[in-house]
């Protein structure tokens, strides 16, 4: 999918749900391969929410900002939840000016009490017929949630950071999955996005989503660089933009984009070429003048130090690289490029010569607006060590190797 046809898709839905309407919403086949319906509280009727519970079937619930909750006074349910998704439910509620409460335009006015700014605690009785839920503060870049995406989507539709959603339930009661979920969409003639087009719809036009934390001046055995560090939603470490050079709005800037390697960076590990290759592309910007890369926290491609370590074992006895991660129970590449997508345009950045040996970046980095007009290979001299690895990114990762066979 182009930025073009995200931009289109995901503004469809922005002005259905503007209007009042509902869309669906579906998460990633690896968590619950699920789909929601979705509104916006603040444009609630009686008449959607007897269509979401008809319809759709499953738990009416009210996603919400924490400040929303914090503010109504929602406290978690129970102190030690054991959802396995983690969803952040809040103590039941219903609006005090509804009758049962149960009634679709009750729920309806519970609703839009709780997107109301100048609502309180002392405005709905507790507990209640309705289901309040927390959002993560850093909606779907931090968790894969509806509850996330629904909140995200009021954002961005400029409409008080609550909504409602539904779990959408098959006819005979079993969830309904993503080839049901196309074809109910159709038959409701309602727009489906998915939580990751959400996530790339934010990296590329929400510039909060690279909020710089400061930067210093680097002196390093490779010359003279500027270091930034920006805030990274799944992580304590920072990302970093080390650059040389005025690159602000710069044309074609020569870019590395580096998942952090500590093995290799820092205890010059021969098991894989990471250390080398970040030395390079030091090497590389300091003779061009002017480049940068961009750190990324994403051990062992995206599942961790730890993980990685683990991942080394099975290596010795026998797995490759992408078996062990599979058998550790994570895709062979775990890694996204969005945050760099990000900050490149917050930087004003929209062409680069990128650094690499793998199209799986040019092809994250063009789906979300970023323009690779070159690629500039960055291979490394194989190792005794590290042959079967490389051998294996070629084969099973396409990665584009040519001194390996």
């Amino acid at each position: 999918m182009t930025v073009e046809q995200l931009n289109l898709k995901i503004e469809r839905a922005i002005e259905t749900l503007q209007r009042g309407e509902l869309v669906i919403v579906t998460d990633s086949e690896r968590r619950e391969a699920e789909g929601d319906m979705v509104g916006l509280a603040q444009y609630v009727t009686g008449e959607k929410v007897n269509m979401m519970v008809n319809k759709a079937r499953g738990l009416l619930c009210v996603p919400m900002a924490e400040e929303y909750a914090k503010r109504l006074g929602l406290t978690p349910m129970i102190s030690n939840a054991t959802d396995a998704f983690g969803t952040a439910f809040t103590v039941s509620t219903d609006a005090k000016k509804t009758s049962t409460g149960i009634s679709a335009f009750d729920r309806a006015l519970t609703i839009r009490r709780l997107a109301d700014i100048n609502s309180g605690w002392d405005d709905f009785y507790h507990p209640g017929h309705i289901f309040p839920l927390i959002a993560k503060n850093h909606g779907v870049l931090e968790r894969d949630g509806h509850t996330e995406a629904a909140v995200d989507l009021a954002k961005i539709a400029g409409a008080s950071p609550v909504g409602y959603i539904c779990e959408i339930l098959k006819k005979d009661g079993q969830m309904a999955r993503r080839k049901d979920l196309k074809a109910f969409a159709e038959g409701m003639q309602m727009p489906m996005i998915s939580i990751e087009e959400i996530k790339m719809y934010r990296f590329v036009h929400d510039l909060d989503v690279a909020k710089s934390i400061t930067k210093v001046k680097l002196p390093t055995k490779y010359g003279n660089f500027d270091l930034e560090a920006f805030e990274t939603n799944d992580s304590n470490e920072p990302t970093l933009l080390i650059s040389k050079g005025e690159i602000e709005c710069s044309q074609n800037l020569l870019l590395r984009i580096h998942s952090e390697c500590l093995t290799g960076d820092v205890l010059g590990s021969m098991r894989c070429d990471c250390g080398e290759q970040l030395d390079t592309a030091l090497r590389e910007i300091e003779a061009n003048g002017s480049g940068a890369v961009i750190y990324l926290r994403q051990e062992g491609r995206g599942i961790g130090l730890a993980n990685k370590l683990k991942a080394y074992k099975l290596q010795e006895q026998g797995y490759d690289t992408v078996e062990a991660n599979i058998h550790l129970g994570f895709e062979p590449d775990e890694r996204h490029y969005g945050l760099v997508a990000a900050i490149l345009h917050k930087k004003g950045i929209k062409t680069v010569e990128l650094m690499t040996n793998n199209p799986d970046k040019i092809n994250q980095l063009e789906n979300m607006g970023i323009k690779v007009s070159s690629r500039r290979a960055i291979e490394m001299s194989a190792h005794e060590e590290d042959l079967n690895y490389l051998k294996t990114k070629k084969r099973k990762l396409n990665h584009i190797l040519k001194e390996v066979n």
